[in-house]
């Protein structure tokens, strides 16, 4: 998603928090706590389900989980705007941090944790 969808996004969400008077609930504690409440709502949708049944969703059980990425994405650009932290820059810095840590030649196909490895 290029930064400029993502301010776009975070300053309707703004927007709309302000339009409301909602700004003060979302508070970093209240909004990393909300976005915990709808990351389990979204596990809910694939509880129980096989892998493949998990890949293969029926087209309402689709939409429900785009409902529930939703929720996280905009809790997550919420929490964002009001720590003052640039999601792209971070994700991009996060990504540096991984590739050293996981080197392709090194973990291509093996799942472990950095730190299980020898």
């Amino acid at each position: 998603m290029p930064k400029d969808c993502l301010d776009d996004l975070s300053a309707r969400l703004l927007a709309f928090a302000r339009e409301r008077d909602w700004e003060q609930f979302h508070s970093p504690k209240n909004l990393s706590m909300a976005l915990a409440g709808e990351a389990g709502e979204l596990l809910e949708h694939f509880q129980w389900l096989s892998e493949t049944q998990s890949a293969e969703l029926e087209p309402d059980r689709k939409q429900a989980v785009a409902m529930e990425m939703a929720d996280i994405l905009i809790y997550l650009i919420r929490l964002a705007e009001r720590l003052d932290i640039d999601l792209v820059d971070a994700a991009n810095q996060k990504i540096a941090i991984n590739r050293e840590r996981y080197p392709a030649e090194r973990v291509r196909g093996d799942a472990r944790r950095a730190d299980e490895y020898d």
